[in-house]
């Protein structure tokens, strides 16, 4: 494991920060959190920049339409665009951050031709479809069943918590082909346009106001066989390539983000005086802490990933598991800053984000569910009964 950067990743940091110094000042404010077709616009005005400049894809393989950086470069990336306060990936975090990266990893040459570089210029949106009202926290107890009929699948049945299904053009969707199988065995991995007859997107309203996430309902869509990534029933697999990079990789720029708000929580306290307080001193000291300690980990999961041809290892689930609670605490401690007023104005960016933090224990995976994970492929536990 290498924790220092050379001297040609210093000189990436130092261009891309010129470059960032450069364009940010002349973007557009953002755009109302409510009005969807107004926040694609400006997510995908960036990512074409992004495109422009060479920066889009930058960890994806060169025949993939990406730069071929190292996942060191890719960390440098997410760590000087978030401290720079650049726009994130926004409504395409799904293609950008784990769909697109799904497809360069397993998909064919000619699915990788279509739908790669429309993920990079930022011409089309996916959503992913995973979870599903009767499933909880156990995916591979999915229902949504896919029949082949000729060359293609009827698809019918429901999912949930659908991250941008509103604006999305394509869906990440897991369906169920051969209901007989294993529950991890018979299921595949499609790419549905969501523009395709019998799909009804209903947006769900979250505790903070926003419908980022859907419910989707499927009528006998239907899906050509040649948008399936991987084999039939091998969908299970291609699967953990998804979550590795959406555990991997997708929350790393928020530990900047989280430690960039931890230093204005310090000194919000100091301007109100609660910084006299010496508990709430070494709350805020552990989690800096906490936060130093992530970054370490991060970095070595990227020293993992590099040594393993650039897919995160189980070592996102360690991060994800740790990161969750610790955000939630973060928050807990902004709300004790805040105090009982500012704690609940929404018209604060904080208090929107102590509450979207109450999710992060349970998207991409619940704790429990990478409690599971650590246990047993890294502790070599035996499974739970």
């Amino acid at each position: 494991m290498d924790l220092a950067y050379t001297e040609a990743e210093e000189e990436f940091r130092g261009r891309l920060r010129q470059w960032l110094a450069g364009v940010l000042p002349g973007l557009p404010p953002k755009p109302s959190p409510d009005d969807w077709p107004a926040r694609r616009a400006y997510d995908t005005t960036w990512q074409r920049m992004l495109y422009d400049a060479g920066y889009a894809g930058l960890h994806w393989p060169q025949d993939a339409g990406g730069r071929g950086a190292t996942p060191t470069q890719h960390l440098i990336f997410l760590e000087e665009t978030e401290r720079a306060g650049a726009p994130y990936v926004g409504a395409n975090f799904v293609g950008l951050l784990h769909a697109g990266p799904t497809v360069a990893a397993e998909g064919t040459a000619e699915q990788r031709a279509r739908w790669l570089p429309p993920v990079l210029r930022g011409d089309e949106i996916w959503c992913q479809g995973f979870s599903e009202p009767d499933a909880g926290s156990d995916l591979a107890a999915l229902r949504t069943r896919a029949v082949r009929d000729g060359d293609d699948y009827v698809v019918s049945g429901q999912k949930i918590w659908t991250s941008h299904a509103e604006v999305a053009d394509w869906c990440e969707l897991l369906v169920r082909t051969d209901p007989g199988a294993p529950k991890h065995r018979g299921i595949s991995w499609l790419a549905m346009r969501m523009d395709a007859p019998g799909i009804t997107v209903r947006p769900l309203r979250t505790l903070a106001g926003s419908t980022e996430f859907a419910e989707v309902f499927l009528d006998e869509v239907r899906v050509p066989v040649r948008n399936r990534v991987g084999a039939e029933n091998d969908g299970w697999r291609v699967t953990m390539v998804t979550l590795s990079f959406e555990r991997g990789t997708a929350f790393v720029g928020e530990v900047v983000a989280c430690r960039r708000t931890l230093e204005a929580l310090a000194a919000e306290a100091r301007r109100t005086g609660r910084w006299d307080d010496p508990v709430l001193r070494r709350r805020l000291g552990r989690l800096n802490a906490e936060f130093r300690a992530l970054w370490r980990l991060t970095q070595a999961n990227v020293s993992e990933s590099e040594r393993t041809g650039g897919v995160p290892g189980v070592g996102g689930s360690v991060f994800k598991l740790r990161y969750s609670g610790v955000r939630q605490e973060l928050y807990e401690a902004a709300a004790e800053v805040l105090g009982a007023e500012g704690a609940f104005d929404l018209d604060r960016e904080w208090a929107l984000d102590r509450l979207s933090s109450l999710s992060y224990t349970i998207a991409a995976g619940t704790s429990q569910i990478q409690r599971n994970i650590v246990a047993e492929r890294i502790l070599g536990l035996p499974k739970g009964r």
